[in-house]
């Protein structure tokens, strides 16, 4: 069976959001003031908005007022509505003529399932946009103080996570564990021993620097550092709970220098970095 023709997605105007069309909104962290002009404007001019439950409630505040607001559920281990009754309530309200924003934390294409849900509304003839978020990995570690990358210490970054559709057993862990690396992991506290037995039995040394980030961004954000080794130790310790982005390698260490919003971090300090020759 093939697919309809494409729909069209331009929009007249800037921001213009076209009746009967949706709007894919990147919420980012929590922080509102990492809103793009974009999806302020959006934001404006929606008339029904169903938005992720980790979407920051000072992001929501800028929403139409005469907006209807339909929480989706959506975080971490806790699907209050299946994906299938999102893509319903998308497409009744797009086909009652009405400028729908689908609000996502973070970004909509970084693991925030974007990709399913513009692949159903082109099926089914809605004419759609996206605007960009800031995605967890990249505001959650400025906000820690944390470089994702370093020319000392880290050239490339990795974005994977520890809660997806298929099984973390099918992950290339030897092309994780590499050093000089940053690997960020989204929605993993409740992974966290099988992370650090899978990423120790692939080669990653015991003592390599972790940071993990709760609330990033947020009034309410905390830093919980430590070494591989004491991994889900030390995060039970703490109580980390959901929201938080691990950020795993040599850069996590300069949090403990670098930090600037918020408390200081908390847990055993990571050891020093040497800078490169």
């Amino acid at each position: 069976m093939s697919l309809p023709p494409p729909v069209p997605t331009a929009m007249p105007g800037a921001f213009d959001l076209l009746p009967g069309s949706v709007t894919l909104v990147g919420a980012g962290p929590g922080d509102p003031g990492l809103l793009t002009l974009h999806a302020l404007r959006a934001l404006e001019a929606a008339e029904v908005v169903l938005y992720d439950r980790l979407v920051g409630a000072g992001v929501l505040e800028l929403v139409n007022p005469a907006a209807l607001k339909v929480e989706v559920g959506k975080s971490a281990g806790n699907h209050s509505m299946p994906q299938e009754e999102i893509h319903a309530l998308m497409l009744r309200h797009a086909r009652l003529g009405l400028r729908v924003v689908r609000l996502k934390g973070g970004d909509p294409f970084v693991f925030g399932r974007g990709g399913e849900e513009l692949e159903f509304l082109r099926a089914h003839g809605i004419a759609f946009r996206v605007v960009p978020g800031i995605t967890a990995a990249v505001a959650c570690a400025a906000y820690a103080g944390i470089p994702l990358t370093h020319r000392d210490h880290a050239q490339s970054v990795r974005l994977t996570t520890a809660h997806c559709r298929d099984s973390v057993d099918d992950v290339d862990w030897e092309s994780l564990a590499r050093e000089r690396q940053t690997l960020a992991v989204y929605m993993g506290v409740a992974a966290l021993e099988h992370l650090r037995e899978r990423l120790l039995a692939a080669g990653r040394a015991p003592s390599t620097p972790f940071a993990l980030i709760e609330n990033g961004s947020r009034p309410e954000q905390r830093v919980v550092t430590g070494t591989l080794d004491d991994l889900p130790d030390t995060a039970r310790a703490h109580g980390v709970a959901s929201p938080a982005l691990l950020v795993l390698g040599e850069v996590a260490a300069l949090a403990g220098q670098l930090h600037w919003f918020g408390a200081a971090p908390l847990g055993a300090p990571a050891p020093a970095l040497a800078q490169a020759a």
